[in-house]
């Protein structure tokens, strides 16, 4: 269940802390690294840019999860 505080965190804007910069760098590099390599060596496709797509998620759900539990 989920519960109000819960909500609340997933609901707040969550400015930036200094330290969470370099984590979001490294994350984005890393998932750009690995989306230069699915362009490389896939056909261009619909499975391509799905590929791409939930990259992307990914790296959303990393960058939440560092602002909404690492403080």
């Amino acid at each position: 269940m989920i519960d109000q505080l819960e909500l609340e965190n997933r609901f707040t804007y969550h400015k930036p802390e200094p330290h969470q910069a370099e984590i979001y760098t490294k994350l984005r590099a890393a998932a750009k690294e690995f989306a230069n390599l699915v362009i490389e060596l896939t056909p261009d496709s619909r499975e391509q840019s799905l590929a791409i797509t939930h990259l992307e998620e990914t790296v959303f759900w990393a960058n939440a999860a560092v602002a909404r539990r690492l403080k």
